[in-house]
């Protein structure tokens, strides 16, 4: 029943033909069932592993690979060849991949969960009347009409309407539903709220909310996916994951290398075409096999194979920073999103706010002979902790604010009329509250004033331990005095009371809505010298005035405190005591902010991020946040930046475009309008966080582009998310941000890194193919390039510092390539030198080593007619391993430099020393002893086809490799030189560039 909320209860009842004294019968039950289904949220078909494994694959460059495995196994058979050398190449690669895949299907099982723990909040059982009779039965067995009654402690089996009321009054926890931070009031009458939310339908009880007090009866009327939270569940399925930036760029960057490797391969095939039928080779079709292998040997280099791999090693590197900062990353791609995050939608309970009740306004009666009439003072602290000091308006602090009578008489009532409970968590070393959240801020309250008697209060408060300390001054007050009886807050009353007897006095102790309180007063107690005074028609519109003041421009949730003295020895308590009262206090209570949210706002406007304030709550109490956040001043117009769901959905579709683009503020949202919310953002190009706890939020965080979970909040919320930040804290938001932007940063300057390396290598290839010379590098040896060599190095530049000014610049375009323009040049510079120096250490071995055969360059580039010719060396000089491994190790030694080169994209060697990355000079030491290993060691040089090396080759290399150094530096000086930036615009590249012009150079 769609509408049950707008219907009175006997139209919800006659809907389904139920009696409410003896509840659905047997055959109705089974009709009922057939018709509506079972209260279970059906499971989803999960992906076959199959599937997903299949999956992992779907990539371009990773088919290129398997592609080149394949071949590369097939060509190992063709030509006979056996033993490990053979399919050394493609089991490598091969396993590489199998390794990716299977961190892709672990990521893919884990996303799954969040619709399985949405179980967890189905209730397991329910009272309920059927047959006249009450039984207790399983919640999966419930049917629309049923009735059931449900009382404090319950959790809701399924959406109902409340029927009858069976206490004063029926409070419920929905915040998994609404995010409200305070418990709501239900009653019995229909809602006629049109496009009525959550927060509207004041007589529906929610599937998986817990009932706070009182007790009800109410009719189921949706069951299973036809409840709140089936709907939740139904917005959780439809979203799908969209792939990230980073991902985003990757992939275009591999369709453009595929485009580019499959090019150079055919073209290096077509160039050798003449020397296929040269005698070395055996024939024509031996001679197109071994040109063959040398293109796919080319496509080897060209793919970074370690690239996968060392993007999750370098992202997992700033998950443990980003952990170090309260926000721990459940995804690793969202670590890369967060640098390009444009808008943060932020939730406003427990994120900006601590979502701990506290006071922090007390008004009361000053004098009544003399000016000023009331008297203010400011409570501070924002916690459960019972920290915290008492102001005057003057803002002097109180040494002994029990020896002030109206706030001792405050603390005694606070302690009494109370039924909640503060205590401390050693686990998670914080106070934590039992009970109403308002009642708790009273318990915290009478901590703070603390108990008559001695000077010394406060030092000898602070030597008890944390537990003693949580309710020290309440548990005083509660031995002095003895709680006789309690007459329960209900609606009508809008207050409580607690009759208190101390020796031979009685004491009726009551708090309550301010209105209901103060009409009731006659007498006023004064704080000056603690007498009771008539209350006045003037001090009663005082009183009024800043009651009015609290609740109105201070958007504070107020409670009047008054007492009355009894007759000695009463034991019970009736309505019609409740008068004639003597004014105590008034207190203002908020859920105050974070004292960190106001500098963390400021951030964001800084890096050109944008935050939203989402809410369930009222426009005016969120507003009134954000003035006290203070980091929307700047704004000149705030009121026209602020929407609530309903006002933003009646908008024409230009003026929501326009709306959308303005926002700070956006209250009374449900489930639906916080995932509505992200999507119109992410059709404005917006790259999207958003912020939750509650299971409400579960969709909303699943489509953002990064979700970001309270480590408070659910499992639900958890498992939709990105990321979960263990303090609940906005400002790690921010931090995250920053740390997200960093390690772009250095993803970013370690790609560039393989990139510029494997340029070096096909150009190694091609231009040995083009000269004519022996092969330079055999497949083995580029392996061990590309896996060692490179992969150390790139990794450990994850570990270059965070940029000082990394907060101070706009988010980057999601359309940002990673290699663009001026930069794409340079590493083709770079890479072509790499490549041609790897070349030249090959030639010199032959034509100037003392070690080598001291060929003419004519010799050499004519190897292959070397067996029909009279010559004065063996024709086996050209299958010698020593002019490899000196070209082998000329890519290596030119890589470490070039490593190096990557402390900074435009900075200089020297203002950033390699020393400051210390986990990169360690890399290249350990690349080069296992390099080194591989050349002396014998089953390895065997297994790499390498030779020792004497000093003079190492000479030789040293003096081929260190130029790069050299020429990057001359690279980077155009870069920060304007030049540098014409240059810039001179070499861009559509399918290449971002569409905006280089900054922070």
């Amino acid at each position: 029943m769609e509408d049950a909320f707008a219907r009175s209860v006997t139209e919800v009842l006659e809907f389904f033909g139920v009696d409410p004294s003896k509840g659905l019968t047997d055959s109705q039950v089974k009709e009922n069932a057939r018709i509506y289904g079972s209260n279970v949220l059906p499971q989803e078909e999960s992906t076959p592993f199959w599937k997903l494994v299949l999956k992992q694959f779907d990539d371009l460059l990773v088919k290129i690979l398997i592609g080149a495995a394949i071949v590369s196994f097939i060509l190992a058979l063709v030509d006979g060849e056996t033993g490990l050398t053979a399919f050394l190449e493609p089991s490598v690669i091969l396993l590489i991949l199998a390794a990716n895949a299977a961190v892709g299907v672990i990521t893919e099982t884990n996303a799954e969960k969040a619709l399985e723990e949405l179980r967890a909040y189905q209730a397991d059982v329910a009272t309920v009347l059927r047959n006249g009779c009450f039984s207790i039965l399983p919640a999966t067995d419930l049917v629309p009409g049923d009735i059931v009654e449900i009382s404090v402690g319950c959790k809701v089996p399924a959406d109902m309407r409340m029927i009858e009321m069976l206490s004063n009054q029926l409070r419920i926890d929905q915040a998994i539903l609404t995010g409200e931070s305070c418990s709501v009031a239900k009653d019995l009458e229909s809602t006629i709220a049109t496009k009525a939310v959550y927060q509207d339908k004041k007589n529906i009880l929610f599937s998986g909310t817990i009932v706070v007090s009182g007790r009800a009866k109410a009719v189921v009327v949706g069951v299973g996916s036809n409840t709140a939270m089936g709907g939740i569940r139904d917005a959780m399925l439809k979203t799908e994951d969209a792939a990230t930036p980073l991902k985003k760029k990757l992939d275009e960057f591999g369709t453009f290398l595929a485009k580019v490797i499959a090019g150079i391969c055919i073209l290096v095939w077509i160039v050798n075409i003449g020397h296929f039928r040269d005698p070395a080779h055996g024939g024509f079709l031996r001679g197109a096999i071994h040109y063959f292998k040398i293109a796919v040997a080319l496509a080897v280099a060209a793919i970074p194979e370690g690239l996968p791999a060392v993007v999750t090693t370098c992202l997992s590197l700033g998950t443990k920073r980003m952990a170090r900062l309260n926000a721990i990353v459940r995804s690793l791609p969202s670590v890369e999103t967060l640098g390009c995050t444009t808008v943060i939608c932020s939730d406003k309970t427990g994120t900006l706010t601590t979502n701990m009740m506290s006071v922090s306004k007390i008004c009361v009666a000053h004098s009544v002979r003399h000016g000023p009439i009331t008297a203010e003072y400011c409570v501070s602290g924002s916690t459960y902790a019972p920290e915290g000091v008492i102001s005057d308006n003057a803002g002097t602090q109180l040494e002994f604010p029990s020896q002030s009578p109206c706030l001792l008489h405050i603390a005694m009532c606070s302690a009494l009329c109370n039924e909640s409970t503060l205590q401390y968590n050693s686990d998670k070393a914080k106070y934590e509250k039992i009970g109403e959240s308002t009642e708790v801020a009273l318990r915290v309250l009478a901590e703070k004033v603390g108990i008559p008697g001695f000077d010394s209060m406060r030092t000898a408060l602070s030597m008890l331990s944390n537990h003693e300390r949580a309710s020290y001054c309440n548990h005083y007050w509660e031995n002095e005095f003895k709680k006789v009886s309690v007459l329960d807050f209900s609606r009508d009353r809008k207050m409580m009371s607690a009759l208190c007897s101390l020796k031979q006095q009685s004491i009726l102790f009551s708090k309550g809505a301010p209105e209901s309180i103060i009409s009731r007063c006659t007498s006023i107690l004064c704080n000056e010298d603690g007498s009771i005074a008539p209350l006045t028609s003037d001090m009663r519109a005082e009183l009024e005035a800043r009651f009015k003041s609290f609740a109105g421009k201070e958007t504070l949730r107020c409670l009047a405190l008054a007492m009355k003295r009894m007759p000695v020895g009463q034991q019970t308590l009736s309505f019609d005591d409740e008068t004639e009262f003597t004014f105590i206090g008034l207190v203002g209570m908020l859920d105050p902010p974070r004292d960190e949210v106001r500098n963390a706002m400021l951030s964001c406007i800084t890096a050109g991020i944008r935050v939203i304030v989402v809410t369930g709550d009222n426009k005016s109490t969120a507003a009134s946040l954000c003035r006290q956040i203070g980091a929307f001043d700047h704004l000149d117009d705030f009121a026209s930046r602020s929407y609530t769901a309903s006002e933003f959905e009646e908008l024409p579709a230009l003026q929501k475009t326009m709306a959308l683009q303005r926002m700070v503020l956006f209250t009374r949202v449900e489930p639906s309008h916080k995932k509505m919310l992200v999507e119109a953002l992410q059709h404005q190009n917006e790259v999207v966080a958003m912020t939750g706890d509650g299971v409400n939020d579960a969709p909303a965080l699943k489509k953002a582009d990064i979700g970001i979970a309270m480590g408070s909040g659910t499992a639900v919320a958890k498992s939709a998310s990105d990321m979960v930040l263990a303090d609940d804290n906005f400002a790690s938001v921010v931090a995250a941000v920053a740390e997200g932007r960093a390690i772009y940063n250095n993803t970013k300057q370690f790609i560039r890194y393989m990139i510029s390396s494997n340029i070096g290598e096909v150009v190694c290839i091609f231009v040995a193919a083009v000269l004519g010379i022996p092969e330079t590098l055999v497949p083995v040896q580029l392996l061990w390039v590309n896996l060692v060599t490179d992969g150390l190095p790139a990794t450990a530049i994850g570990f270059n510092k965070q940029d000082s000014d990394v907060m101070k610049s706009k988010p980057r375009k999601v359309n940002e390539a990673v290699v663009s323009g001026w930069l794409f040049f340079r590493y083709l510079v770079i890479g072509a030198y790499v490549g041609l120096a790897t070349v030249a250490g090959f030639i010199w071995w032959f034509v100037y080593s003392e070690s080598g055969p001291r060929l003419s360059y004519y010799e050499l580039v004519n190897f292959d007619t070397c067996s029909t010719r009279e010559t004065t060396y063996s024709c086996n000089i050209f299958t010698d391993r020593h002019p490899s491994t000196v070209s082998m190790t000329v890519l290596v030694v030119v890589e470490m430099f070039n490593a190096l080169n990557n402390l900074s994209e435009n900075q200089s060697l020297l203002v950033i020393p390699p020393w400051s990355n210390l986990w990169l000079v360690g890399s290249i030491i350990l690349t080069m002893i296992l390099h080194i290993l591989i050349l002396y060691v014998p089953p390895l040089s065997v297994l790499f086809s390498v030779k020792p090396l004497s000093w003079g080759d190492w000479t030789a290399i040293l003096y081929l490799s260190f130029p790069v150094i050299l020429i990057d530096e001359v690279l980077k000086y155009f870069s920060r030189n304007p030049r540098g930036i014409r240059l810039n615009l001179r070499w861009r590249r559509s399918d290449l560039l971002p569409k905006r012009e280089v900054r922070d150079k």
